[in-house]
């Protein structure tokens, strides 16, 4: 049993997934909740394709059959992850998504002792978000044995897809989570700092990335920040008061905003993918004055999360992980993003 299945295979990044796959002579079996837009994409790349809606358990069952490993990459993952994780729990195929969601991430792991019982491996964030800052902040870490503070930092992006839109449209209620002493807590203010992606200090401002709970898992650090370079729209949902965020993320507003991103491109053009480049700084130090800081540049994001989850699928569904809640640095370690082009990582 080998086949890979990636479910959301007519969304913007699935779709990507799925041609970079047979581009790497795979046949991946495409999957998602409505069969008419599956059929031409199915028959263009000439592979299988099985619809399955994830409030149908059954159904969704009965898709994963003869399935080794599934790509999940349908979101909101906060209403999409665990009907997946849950049909994987019960038919038998390990589960990777490419969630950068604390929630879900956290969610997931919880169901570490079930995951080991089934004998299957639940292997949330295996792209972007977080594999390279993952493995990023796991090396520096590893440069300041028992450090208590770990900082991440992410420049560069090439734009959105509408998925991840929603995802951070989403988001907006919430505010800034941090880890503070090994628990997640929600500041009551973006913090802002500066980071040195290597052309000098920018301004970054703080937002609660997927790190602030895998990086815990990774390193066993019990202090995570994550920070973004504070490019104006970024800066400016992050700075919105409570009561405007919680109004933005009630259902109708939630819908009106939802309406002007389906107006959107659907995501970056290939030729905007394969201008930009992400730099990654961490920083890691202790209670004693001891610091590390690395530094990573990267391909952009999406264009690394095809590349990265489908590697990370193709390793799970050969039986190299041990069963069980891992992410990207506890099933393949610090190193895995080193195995992928242009990347290049520079202790600082």
């Amino acid at each position: 049993m080998t086949a890979i299945l990636i479910y959301g295979a007519t969304g913007y990044t699935g779709q990507l997934l799925a041609a970079h796959a047979v581009g790497q002579g795979l046949r991946p079996i495409l999957a998602g909740r409505d069969p008419e837009k599956l059929r031409p994409l199915a028959a263009r790349l000439n592979l299988e394709m099985r619809a399955a809606r994830l409030d149908d358990a059954a159904g969704l069952r009965s898709a994963l059959v003869g399935v080794a490993a599934v790509i999940h990459a349908a979101g909101p993952f906060s209403r999409t992850a665990l009907p997946m994780a849950e049909a994987c729990l019960a038919a038998g195929p390990h589960y990777v998504d490419i969630t950068g969601e604390i929630a879900v991430l956290e969610a997931l792991a919880a169901k570490d002792a079930e995951a080991k019982a089934a004998g299957i491996v639940l292997l949330p964030a295996a792209g972007f978000d977080v594999v390279p800052s993952d493995c990023l902040a796991a090396h520096v870490a590893g440069r300041v044995p028992g450090a208590t503070h770990l900082r991440i930092s992410i420049g560069g992006f090439g734009g959105f897809s509408r998925g991840t839109a929603r995802t951070m449209v989403e988001g907006i209620a919430w505010g800034t989570r941090v880890r503070r002493n090994g628990r997640i807590v929600e500041l009551p203010s973006p913090p802002r700092a500066t980071a040195d992606f290597g052309t000098g200090p920018r301004r970054t401002v703080g937002l609660g990335w997927g790190d602030v709970s895998s990086a815990w898992y990774s390193t066993g650090v019990p202090n995570i920040d994550v920070y973004f370079e504070a490019f104006p729209a970024m800066a400016a949902a992050a700075g919105l008061p409570a009561g405007i965020r919680r109004i933005i993320a009630g259902g109708t507003a939630q819908r009106l905003i939802n309406r002007g991103i389906d107006r959107l491109p659907e995501g970056p053009s290939a030729a905007a993918r394969e201008k930009a480049r992400s730099t990654f700084l961490a920083e890691a130090w202790d209670g004693a004055g001891r610091r590390a800081a690395s530094r990573m540049e990267t391909p952009e994001g999406y264009t690394l999360t095809v590349w990265t989850a489908l590697e990370a699928a193709r390793r799970v569904a050969a039986g190299t992980v041990a069963p069980g809640f891992h992410t990207p640095v506890t099933a393949f370690g610090p190193d895995f993003i080193l195995s992928f082009p242009h990347v290049v990582r520079t202790d600082l």
